[in-house]
């Protein structure tokens, strides 16, 4: 038995968030609140449909999105879309004014305590009406029923419900063409983790389809990521990177992802470092942990030809498993990211502080495939450093 759970609609296509206008204003009514970052309206990618939106209804534009977003700024959106008489939200950018949107139409729908909606399935709904937009590979966030705040204490928390599922997501590839380099390949490793976490997590509602989605998902990250990092403007490559991302996103969002994220998340909250590349930084060393359990190990070395075609032959998993981590560690040195927790001014001694943060996020170690315990963690830190 098994749940499987995505955002209702999805409209795939160039200019398709200015085409689609009339959708939103159907879905979303009179007031429409926006939620964005600064340096999206400066780029002005959210004008044209902003102007044809403002033929039928009110627009109100909230960007002050930061990266990993934290609890003070869902409040502060919270109170502006409410002081607005919002009628639904419109998410525009990345997993994080996604993420915020998210639950901006929780709250005002359901009235519920905020302190209250943290963690699986403890928010009670109902929403306002909400769409997606999003602008980077990576997050899959416009189809999972997740979204993930940090709090004032540094600490992420996250909120799982199929009442934060979107009605509706929009995935225009020409909103990438102008992502920088270096955003491009930290989102698509975050795609990638994904596809991997969710392919191999053991959490009982793993199902076909998330591994049906995951392979899939691979399959366009691995043969399009090189080519959308070094040729921005490949319309192809940015399509096959939006399409992968999204596959990647409900794949996880029935099959939750596990140790990278978990051991991610400290790296983001206590020193700043975006999500994608918190990922990027542990993903080989939690991988090398994971490979000491026989299923782990068969499920990478599964996975590793369709993310890497050119990976040679074996029937050896365990050599076909650690070329495929290798493969992975040295694609962040292909794609210039920094890949030692140093090169980010990360301290070697803040190992120990983000190992006790790390074991706080049980939502995701219990999906693990090999447990981790906090020394365990330490280790793949150092590792890491």
């Amino acid at each position: 038995m098994f749940n499987f759970q995505s955002t209702a609609s999805l409209i795939f296509g160039n200019q398709e968030a200015v085409n689609s206008t009339d959708q939103i204003k159907t879905l979303l009514g009179k007031n429409i609140f926006i939620i964005t970052d600064k340096g999206l309206t400066e780029l002005g990618l959210l004008e044209l449909t902003i102007k044809k939106l403002k033929t039928h209804s009110n627009i109100k534009i909230f960007d002050d999105v930061e990266s990993d977003p934290s609890k003070s700024t869902l409040l502060k959106a919270f109170e502006s879309a409410k002081e607005f008489d919002s009628t639904g939200v419109l998410g525009f950018g990345g997993g994080s004014s996604m993420d915020v949107a998210k639950l901006v139409s929780l709250l005002l729908g359901s009235n519920q305590d905020i302190e209250t909606i943290w963690g699986v399935n403890n928010a009670r709904g109902p929403r306002l009406p909400l769409v997606l937009i999003p602008t980077t590979a990576g997050t899959g966030s416009e189809v999972t029923p997740i979204s993930i705040i940090t709090m004032d204490d540094k600490e992420k928390k996250g909120v799982s419900s199929k009442y934060i599922l979107p009605d509706l997501a929009i995935l225009d590839p020409l909103l990438t063409m102008d992502l920088p380099a270096n955003i491009t390949a930290s989102t698509g490793i975050d795609a990638m983790v994904h596809a991997i976490e969710a392919f191999t997590s053991v959490n009982p509602n793993n199902n076909p389809i998330s591994k049906m989605l995951s392979i899939e998902a691979l399959k366009l990250l691995g043969s399009s990521i090189e080519v959308a990092v070094f040729d921005g403007k490949n319309i192809n490559a940015r399509s096959n990177m939006l399409l992968g991302s999204m596959l990647a996103g409900k794949a996880f969002a029935n099959s939750p992802v596990a140790a990278v994220h978990a051991l991610a998340y400290p790296i983001g909250g206590l020193f700043n470092i975006s999500h994608g590349l918190s990922n990027s930084l542990v993903l080989p060393h939690v991988l090398k942990f994971n490979s000491l359990n026989e299923d782990a190990r068969k499920n990478y070395a599964y996975l590793a030809p369709y993310l890497f075609k050119n990976l040679e032959n074996s029937k050896n998993d365990e050599k076909v498993c650690n070329h495929f981590i290798d493969l992975l560690e040295n694609l962040s040195k292909k794609l210039k990211l920094p890949y030692r927790l140093r090169e980010l001014g990360i301290p070697e001694e803040a190992c120990n502080s983000m190992a006790k943060e790390a074991m706080k996020q049980t939502r995701l170690l219990v999906n693990n495939p090999r447990k981790i315990e906090e020394s365990d963690a330490f280790n793949i830190y150092k590792a890491a450093w």
